[in-house]
């Protein structure tokens, strides 16, 4: 897929992403994870589902929870939902993505 195919995001030069077409902008930061909060986790980073803005921690966090969302749900691709920071994974094409211009 050329890296323009994305309405809101473009792949990364150099990588290939068959899930980028059609996914939404992030909708901005996120305050917690929500998988930690009932299990008085602690999270570093916070990751955003863009299939269903889920929000759960990052893999340097000690649970994983969006890595875990991801692989249950078949939801392919979280975007950062931290402040400053403006792009996304895609887990199955292992692909940074980037907001088009």
């Amino acid at each position: 897929m050329p890296a323009s195919a994305a309405p809101g995001w473009r792949v990364e030069t150099g990588a290939v992403c068959g899930h980028a077409a059609g996914l939404p902008a992030a909708s901005g930061p996120a305050e917690a994870c929500a998988d930690c909060l009932p299990i008085g986790g602690q999270w570093v980073h916070l990751r955003r589902c863009l299939s269903c803005d889920h929000v759960a921690c990052c893999d340097s966090s000690p649970h994983r929870h969006a890595t875990a969302h991801a692989t249950a749900t078949a939801h392919p691709v979280v975007a950062s939902a931290e402040a400053r920071e403006h792009w996304a994974w895609c887990y199955p094409d292992r692909a940074l993505l980037l907001p088009s211009p």
